[in-house]
């Protein structure tokens, strides 16, 4: 095999990436709010990406721009190659409040997007049941919000955006409410999810342990003006048990990004 033959294999082998951006910028209250500023980036399939900075940097903002729920004031961003300009099947997004309608039972509430799409089969509800189990809920299917701890009500969250179909999941601060043990068995099972649906997975988080613990890459972004000052790698192996935060190559991360995050202040 020749040079150019060898270099053409190489970049057929190349992975696309899902999510791009490219001078992705947003400015809000007639232009005198610059919540982001120049983001470029590219994320592949089934990647783990967590973004971490100071709050008001635009990080939810990111979000929702990939999400379709705001529009863009400059720059461009696309989904599996699609210029993003409204709410797409193929993305699904979940909040730091699980948003339950009360009166529904847990497998009701994880059939809502299956029924505002406009039809419910046999196949949609044995699904939700499943993606109850899957997030440890086989008991609750038939329980209320209100017989559920916060933990529990976020794992049928969980499972409603899974419900989406949607393969990039966008996730804003899911267990930021919740106390720390509940928070660390939660990332643990969200892990193991995503891995076995293969979702491309995009999470915000305030805190930079949760954020390597969970990612692949981490983007740690500026004070407003949000900026992505640098992308972290996170080169451990998975699955991770929680005691990998005790070990050196971990907290030797944490300080790298919290280094970057001090030198924005």
């Amino acid at each position: 095999m020749n040079t150019s033959e060898q270099l053409s294999t190489e970049a057929s082998r190349v992975v696309p990436g899902v999510v791009h951006a490219r001078a992705l910028g947003k400015t809000f209250a007639g232009g005198s709010v610059v919540a982001l500023e120049d983001a470029a980036f590219e994320i592949k399939p089934g990647s783990f990406v967590s973004l971490v900075g100071p709050s008001g940097c635009g990080k939810s903002t990111l979000l929702r721009l990939i999400a379709g729920l705001i529009e863009r004031t400059s720059g461009a961003v696309s989904v599996h190659g699609d210029d993003v300009t409204g709410p797409r099947s193929d993305v699904g997004m979940m909040f730091q409040k699980a948003t339950l309608l009360d009166w529904r039972t847990s497998l009701e509430n994880v059939l809502l997007p299956t029924e505002l799409a406009g039809t419910t089969t046999d196949a949609d509800r044995a699904n939700a049941a499943k993606l109850l189990r899957m997030v440890g809920l086989d008991d609750f299917l038939f329980s209320f919000p209100s017989q559920l701890s916060g933990g529990m009500q976020q794992r049928v969250a969980l499972a409603r955006l899974l419900q989406t179909g949607a393969d990039v999941l966008l996730l804003d601060e899911p267990f930021g409410a919740l106390d720390e043990f509940t928070r660390e068995r939660l990332n643990v099972e969200l892990m193991r999810i995503v891995a076995e649906v293969q979702a491309t997975t995009i999470f915000v988080t305030h805190n930079i342990a949760e954020a390597i613990f969970l990612a692949d890459e981490v983007f740690v972004m500026t004070p407003r003006p949000g900026r992505i000052a640098k992308i972290v790698k996170v080169p451990l192996e998975r699955p991770r048990p929680l005691s990998i935060q005790t070990s050196p190559d971990f907290n030797a991360l944490v300080a790298e990004v919290r280094d970057i995050l001090g030198e924005d202040h």
